[in-house]
């Protein structure tokens, strides 16, 4: 029995920009590409400093989220990239106003990211029950 796959995408987060889509629909569960820091109104990088973009990742996974019948809330793992791990604190502080839940997590550095950003968040979340 093969699994039926839905494609996400919703204007309220940056489009993607390759060959990918912005999430995927696997059964009860919801698999984002990951989020930079991009405007979705203007596709240029919004902030600065690692808490201006991490807000905007942040709230970029929330449309996304929502466009699939989902939540923040409802977020099980994320994995999390950051392109100096001196930001990790200031990357804490936003990322857990947003993730209340606390869900599982990887945190790792890279040496960069696209448009060289500072950071990066993919997340695995259920379907939110109705």
């Amino acid at each position: 029995m093969s699994m039926k796959l839905t494609k996400i995408h919703t204007e309220n987060a940056p489009a993607a920009i390759g060959p990918y889509s912005q999430a995927v629909i696997a059964g009860d569960m919801i698999f984002t590409s990951g989020q930079i820091a991009l405007d979705p109104a203007t596709g240029t990088v919004a902030g600065d400093d690692i808490k201006e973009q991490t807000k905007r990742v942040c709230e970029n996974l929330k449309a996304v989220l929502e466009a699939a019948g989902s939540g923040l809330d409802s977020v099980v793992k994320t994995t999390c990239f950051l392109a100096d791990m001196a930001d990790f604190a200031e990357f804490n502080e936003v990322y857990g106003q947003y993730f209340t839940g606390k869900p599982a997590r990887s945190c790792v550095a890279v040496k960069a990211l696209p448009k060289n950003v500072l950071c990066e968040v993919e997340v695995i979340a259920a379907i939110t029950c109705k």
